[in-house]
């Protein structure tokens, strides 16, 4: 079984629209174009299909084979190029989860339109991914319901004595799906290869993808926590995988804005040298659309050429320790500052016609009662005001500290410096902790500010704080541009 490396996903963290599209919100013809341009021109293998919100197609499989069925009799869809569809949660989404049971229905149909276009049985869609995964019992009643409620239905008579549901419609098929949980909170991260194994007890499979956030965890407990969780989790699974003898293979969600993971074509190699044991990275929409074709090209094929290896073991009771300390100080910052997040957050553009799934409600739903946006939004506030998220809360860290987390998180610096050249070191707006820090002092003696950058940050907090705001989506794009990610 090929297992892709690169994931194409439609995270809205784009600056500028694709080429192909005519109006810089994507909606549901685009993407059927952005998943043959993936496949086709950039080399990537698989496509996220978010089954949530407005403008959803579940006849992405057949729109594919109609609109581009010379490219896909080469490129097998299922063979060689995956739809993996990605359900609503209804433990958590209330409002969609009916939709879980309408995208499992779909996959049958997909196959039906497979067969008809290859003359012969072909699975396209095969994968499901569960967001906000909490249990084990959530991802078992999705692999169940298909089995037993989507395909068990076509051996049931309609009355006794009377053709079963295939006989009148045709089979079901495939028989079985996978489903692969999506961890996005600390507490089932780092409970991630229990819920695993007990979902596989009672299965016979070959392999089992995990995904593991990196977005959320970093908005919830900080950059510096999120990788840690990561790397604490992708150990676990290492140690899963030789007590059971299945296969795991890890994906991470990475975003181009260094808080979000820092994944872009210029940064590949030392992505890749950071998460060793991870087998898939996603590329979310600033990778496929805010670079060069041709470096987009070019790091895919990077990333679709690397082999994995075991990390080095750390310690999982210092790094808790770490994320406690930081993550702390980190939330008491976003709270005092999360009044001009929520002010700013308004302005930002749009990149997508339908919602993404509502993931976390963040740590502010249950710390003085604030809500926040989602993290695209949110980073890109930060960022258009000359905050950058990943210096909060590291005011707290000592030199200990930074020695043992630079020992984990081998980028630490290298990560802190992208993000630091969009620092705007005016004392507006900025938490009081920060504003006397040596680590970023230190760090800042060795950076080159954008000046350009500031110069839009500056007229972006004089807007804010005249209520003058008529501007403010414009030059909130301007900044995005000179950094070359939205959020």
């Amino acid at each position: 079984m090929k297992i892709p490396r690169c994931m194409s996903t439609q995270h809205p963290d784009n600056v500028n629209p694709p080429f192909f599209s005519t109006d810089p919100e994507l909606s549901g013809e685009d993407e059927i174009t952005e998943a043959y341009y993936v496949f086709s021109h950039l080399g990537c293998n698989e496509q996220m299909w978010d089954c949530e919100g407005k403008e959803v197609d579940n006849y992405v499989v057949k729109k594919l084979l109609t609109k581009y069925g010379s490219f896909f009799n080469e490129r097998i869809l299922g063979k060689d190029n995956f739809i993996t569809l990605r359900v609503p949660n209804p433990t958590v989404e209330k409002a969609e989860a009916k939709i879980l049971l309408e995208t499992l229905e779909s996959i049958p149909r997909s196959f039906d339109a497979a067969k008809l276009f290859y003359g012969k049985d072909n699975v396209p869609v095969f994968e499901v991914i569960l967001p906000m995964t909490a249990s084990s019992d959530c991802l078992d009643r999705i692999y169940r319901y298909y089995h037993d409620f989507v395909v068990g239905k076509q051996n049931k008579p309609f009355k006794q004595g009377d053709i079963t549901i295939a006989e009148w419609i045709g089979e079901f098929k495939p028989e079985k799906i996978n489903v692969i949980p999506l961890f996005e909170d600390m507490e089932n991260m780092l409970n991630a290869h229990n819920m695993t194994r007990d979902y596989l007890k009672d299965k016979s499979v070959e392999y089992q993808r995990v995904f593991l956030a990196r977005s959320d965890p970093a908005m919830n407990y900080g950059f510096i926590s999120a990788l840690i969780l990561n790397k604490i989790a992708l150990q676990k699974l290492v140690k899963l995988e030789q007590e059971t003898g299945v296969k795991i293979y890890p994906i991470i969600g990475m975003g181009s804005a260094p808080f979000r993971s820092n994944l872009r074509p210029q940064t590949v190699e030392r992505i890749s040298k950071e998460y060793p044991n991870a087998h898939t990275f996603t590329i979310q929409s600033s990778f496929k659309y805010d670079n060069p074709p041709k470096e987009v090209i070019s790091a895919i094929k990077i990333l679709n050429e690397r082999k994995t290896t075991i990390p080095e073991e750390i310690d999982e009771e210092r790094c808790i320790e770490i994320i406690e300390k930081y993550s702390n100080e980190y939330q008491r910052q976003i709270l005092e500052i999360a009044p001009v997040i929520n002010k700013i957050a308004k302005y930002i553009p749009v990149r997508r016609k339908r919602k993404l799934h509502i993931g976390l409600f963040g740590y502010a739903r249950n710390i003085g009662g604030i809500s926040l946006p989602r993290v695209i939004t949110f980073t890109c506030a930060l960022y258009s005001l000359g905050l950058p998220p990943e210096i909060l809360g590291i005011n707290v860290l000592d030199d200990d500290d930074i020695l043992f987390i630079e020992n984990v998180y081998l980028n630490f610096k290298d990560d802190l410096k992208d993000a630091l050249q969009f620092f705007n070191p005016e004392p507006v707006f900025l938490p009081k902790n920060i504003r006397k820090n040596d680590l970023m002092e230190s760090l800042l003696k060795n950076i080159q500010i954008n000046e350009n950058h500031k110069k839009l940050t500056d007229i972006i907090r004089s807007s804010l704080n005249a209520n003058k705001t008529e501007n403010l989506g414009e030059n909130i794009l301007r900044a995005a541009n000179l950094r070359g990610f939205l959020g």
